[in-house]
């Protein structure tokens, strides 16, 4: 089709202001999807998107439609994830269009993540078409949120379109707004081909299928092709484009957006970001703005039951074949024996993983308190990271331990200010500065760690402000402090699983608290257990779990005192060489129970 005739655009917004539902209405006004074929989250593949009712994964998809002008045109329409944790996939399906339809939800108006998106839009030059959805409901005020929209990206509120998703109202009024200020692709078919992968998704006869845009050039199924960053060489198993099952052609051309199968065995060798051409007339050279996607959580994943663990190393190869921003590394703990050290884009990148374990692949999992990636300056001077509490040297050869910072903005009402200054100055932030985009509105600037801003911060942040705040992150920078090991000994012998890296003057109440609840947690044995807490090369908590104790006196009545101590004494003996030999088992709850800490 002529380039003219070609529309690329996607649709960005914060999480549930309804970007797949108007996807659905989409595909239905242009009959791409037949109306008996509905089903909600036309897009969304996963039944995990289903439930939680987010878009974890970007899909794209063709749609033709005629316009009122009279001419047929070829929209390509990329969803994308709404939540914050796969901020890098919005950014590369931004890089893959000419406009980007901005939804803001009617009864919640802007938000964190709505700003964060539309920055990212506009730094990418896109056209942004502001849309107002949920209009239905009726705590609705689209005019006070048309007003809002128009003060932060310019031009008159009543252009802006106003919307019901769900009900189908001014739908086609998007589809018009789209071919009218979305401009067609600029790229010539004559150049040597250069196309963006911008996600990717494994199949088991196919191999690694990518999604791509083509911005110059013309690929054919038998055309030898290249991979820029990794130099892999390869000939398409398949090209074809999204309808919205995947659908082959003959080529995709400049300006069109589709598929090509690499036959590749792992995501490895096809990144997302990165750009394809021809193996034999090269482009000279690679589309910008290619990066690694780069973990900032890290957990251990352990099997319950140690027959497992070939099942979950199985199981996390295949999920990573998906997911490439998914890491993981064999690891083993004392306590849980032999699993993997995964790294995450954050709490609820992990969340997902977790439940994608336990469901698609029926496993039982314990996960440890996530942690993120320090730096560690040796007395060498030699630096190294470290991941996991457990790794971190002793305190002797280090001349200082820098951990990661992000800079973070929360989207609230202004009533919320001092309930937030409050919640991110005890997690050790520092105010930089505010703004007041819309009315009533204050959009604050932050500094803060990062492994202060991953533990029931979000959770927190929400209850505080009554559900109004809305966070948006990216990393800053690392940073020295005062920072030591909190070990957590349990029957005197370390429980790594447990270890953490926290500010020395944060030690002794989080050693003291977890110690606490570690005593009501830990089920009482037939000898005494200690629980002890240490940070810096001493111990700064205490508490027993108590014996189960048999009373051994219950047959004496009477008699000389010689009797009974002797009893005792052989009844101490007895506990002290089980105390020796004895096994204590930790409960799945007691590594939860770190996440739970800031909540006292």
């Amino acid at each position: 089709m002529d380039t003219a005739h070609i529309r690329n655009f996607c649709i960005i917004a914060h999480i549930d202001h309804g970007k797949s539902t108007l996807a659905d209405r989409l595909l239905h006004l242009t009959g791409t999807v037949p109306d008996r074929d509905t089903t909600e989250q036309i897009l969304d593949s996963m039944d995990l998107e289903r439930e939680k009712g987010v878009t974890i994964k970007a899909s794209a998809v063709r749609m033709s439609y005629t316009a009122l002008d009279g001419n047929s045109y070829e929209l390509n329409l990329i969803d994308t994830p709404g939540h914050v944790d796969f901020g890098y996939e919005v950014s590369r399906a931004l890089n893959a269009c000419e406009g980007a339809v901005l939804v803001v939800d009617a009864s919640q108006g802007i938000e964190a993540q709505t700003l964060a998106n539309l920055y990212l839009a506009l730094g990418a030059n896109l056209e942004v078409i502001p849309v107002i959805n949920k209009i239905d409901l009726p705590a609705a005020h689209p005019d006070e949120v048309a007003k809002e929209v128009s003060d932060l990206i310019g031009g008159d509120p009543d252009d802006v379109i106003r919307i019901s998703a769900k009900e189908g109202l001014n739908v086609r009024d998007v589809l018009e707004a789209v071919i009218k200020k979305i401009p067609p692709p600029k790229g010539d078919a004559a150049s040597p081909a250069r196309a963006l992968i911008f996600d990717s998704h494994y199949d088991s006869y196919k191999g690694v299928v990518a999604y791509v845009r083509l911005v110059e050039g013309i690929v054919n199924p038998t055309d030898e092709l290249r991979l820029m960053a990794t130099d892999a060489k390869f000939k398409p198993v398949e090209i074809g484009i999204f309808s919205p099952t995947m659908k082959t052609t003959t080529q995709l051309a400049s300006g069109e957006v589709g598929y090509i199968a690499t036959g590749f065995k792992t995501v490895r060798e096809c990144r997302v970001g990165d750009t394809i051409t021809l193996a034999t007339n090269m482009a000279a050279a690679p589309l910008p703005g290619y990066q690694k996607a780069k973990p900032m959580v890290f957990a251990g994943i352990y099997p319950v039951e140690g027959e497992d663990y070939a099942a979950l190393k199985e199981a996390l190869e295949k999920l990573q074949l998906n997911d490439a921003s998914l890491e993981y590394e064999t690891e083993t703990s004392t306590a849980l024996n032999f699993g993997f050290r995964c790294g995450f884009l954050g709490l609820f990148h992990m969340e997902i993983i977790q439940e994608r374990l336990e469901r698609e692949y029926d496993l039982d999992i314990i996960a440890t308190a996530p942690s993120v990636e320090y730096e560690v300056v040796k007395i060498t001077g030699e630096t190294v990271r470290v991941d996991s509490p457990a790794d971190l040297p002793d305190e002797g050869t280090m001349t200082e331990i820098r951990e990661p910072w992000m800079k973070i903005q929360i989207f609230t009402p202004d009533e919320f200010y001092g309930t937030i200054m409050d919640l991110v100055t005890k997690r050790r932030g520092i105010f930089t500065g505010q703004e007041h985009p819309a009315p009533k509105r204050v959009l604050l600037n932050y500094d803060i760690p990062l492994g202060e801003l991953i533990i029931d911060f979000y959770d927190q942040l929400k209850s505080r402000t009554r559900g109004y705040a809305s966070l948006d992150y990216q990393f800053a920078d690392y940073r020295a402090d005062d920072l030591v090991k909190l070990q957590i000994l349990v029957n005197e012998e370390p429980v790594d699983a447990l270890a953490m890296i926290v500010h020395r003057d944060h030690a002794y109440a989080k050693g003291q608290l977890l110690v606490s609840k570690l005593k009501d947690l830990i089920q009482s044995q037939q000898f005494a257990i200690p629980i002890q807490a240490s940070a810096g090369g001493r111990i700064i908590s205490r508490a027993n779990v108590k014996a189960i104790r048999k009373n051994v006196l219950a047959k004496c009545y009477g008699g000389d005192i010689s009797r009974k101590k002797k009893l005792l004494e052989k009844q101490k003996k007895g506990k002290r060489r089980m105390k020796s030999v004895g096994q204590v088992e930790i409960p799945q709850e007691a590594f939860m129970a770190v996440l739970r800490l800031n909540e006292e």
